[in-house]
């Protein structure tokens, strides 16, 4: 297959996922089809610069090197052996070996750049698929408590003062009940909306968090809305949240609040627990911001295998432009001077290189 006939596919399978109905299941579809038009795209763009010609792949060679310096890692073979014959590829001493030099590692560039889009494409998907499941159970346990509400009571037994040892006070989530005989089942007093009413509570609570956590949220050129999909996770955690801390709190698990005295206390409590979330949600917020910024700006590699062959490769005799011409060992850009490189770890800095003399002669 011819590289025109290749570009063509790419193309059509572009233009096919473009067009492409998804129906029912365009939630978790679309975007993956999304992903399928530009990787198509890019891949029909590293074919095409296989086919222009040499004064055309030559100004492209600042482009391609932007790309390969925001995706690959520092010491990648690919990217460092660009980074030196960049300004001889830009003066026009472009030879076969640069072409297919800056087609692989533009290839490499834009398959880096897919899986960076493909991690945050995942992640999102779990947060959704996570938000689903906890909302899944927060109107699990509100269905439960509606149907069956003193098996969950949320119901407290204040003290009462000695000229009413025999009545007690009853404090429920949507309703206080005075003067009750003492010895009655409190769980029998539990209305049907208590659950229903804590969680909501929650709701309010997770609410002013993700008001406050706005403050955070960057704006990203990425096609997955990753921090929406961070702050809507909060409302069902902060829902649940407030349940079953109210819940420890009906078990005296908390010591010094085994028993609230009003229904506002309840439902403060609840609130509480329902910003309290963030504690929780935060670890969440970090890893989706971390994984934003990974798109696009690689972390520094500690490959040693590939920094060895690409230093071996140099001592062989592979020939370094000397004076401005050089560039930059780490690929991240030109320097002035002779080629230097220096030994990791120890801070002992290699002599200069003369032009035409190899190292330790």
């Amino acid at each position: 297959m011819t590289l025109v006939e290749g570009m063509r596919g790419h193309l059509e399978k572009a233009h096919a996922a473009a067009d492409e109905d998804f129906e029912w299941r365009w939630p978790w579809s679309k975007s993956a089809a999304r992903e399928g038009v530009w990787s198509n795209v890019r891949s029909a763009e590293v074919l095409l610069l296989q086919l222009v010609s040499d004064e055309e792949a030559a100004g492209r060679a600042s482009e391609v090197m932007a790309l390969v310096k925001q995706h690959l890692e520092t010491d990648d073979p690919r990217r460092v052996r660009l980074a030196r014959r960049l300004r001889p590829i830009i003066a026009g001493d472009l030879t076969q070996s640069d072409r297919d030099l800056m087609v692989r590692a533009l290839d490499a560039a834009y398959s880096a750049l897919d899986d960076e889009l493909a991690r945050v494409r995942s992640l999102r998907n779990i947060l959704w698929t996570a938000t689903f499941l906890v909302l899944l159970g927060v109107t699990g346990l509100a269905l439960y408590g509606w149907f069956s509400p003193g098996s969950l009571s949320l119901c407290f037994t204040p003290q009462s003062g000695p000229a009413a040892s025999d009545r007690i006070t009853v404090v429920c989530p949507t309703a206080e009940h005075h003067d009750v005989r003492a010895g009655t089942d409190v769980s029998s007093l539990a209305a049907s909306r208590d659950i229903l009413t804590v969680e909501i509570a929650g709701l309010a609570g997770a609410a002013l968090t993700v008001i406050a956590s706005l403050r955070r949220i960057r704006g990203t050129d990425s096609p997955y809305m990753l921090p929406l999909a961070s702050a809507v996770l909060k409302f069902p955690t902060g829902a649940l949240s407030a349940f079953l801390g109210v819940l420890l709190i009906r078990g005296a698990f908390v010591p010094g609040l085994s028993d609230l005295d009003s229904r506002a206390q309840v439902l403060g409590w609840a609130a509480a627990f329902g910003a309290a979330q963030h504690l929780v949600t935060r670890l969440v917020d970090d890893r989706a911001q971390m994984t934003l910024e990974e798109v696009g700006r690689p972390t520094d590699a500690a490959t040693d295998p590939e920094r060895a062959a690409v230093k071996e490769i140099a001592a062989e005799g592979e020939p370094a432009a000397p004076g401005p011409q050089a560039a930059d060992q780490s690929g991240n850009g030109e320097y002035e001077g002779p080629l230097e490189g220096s030994r990791e770890g120890t801070g002992e800095e290699e002599r200069a290189v003369e032009p035409g003399r190899r190292p330790g002669s």
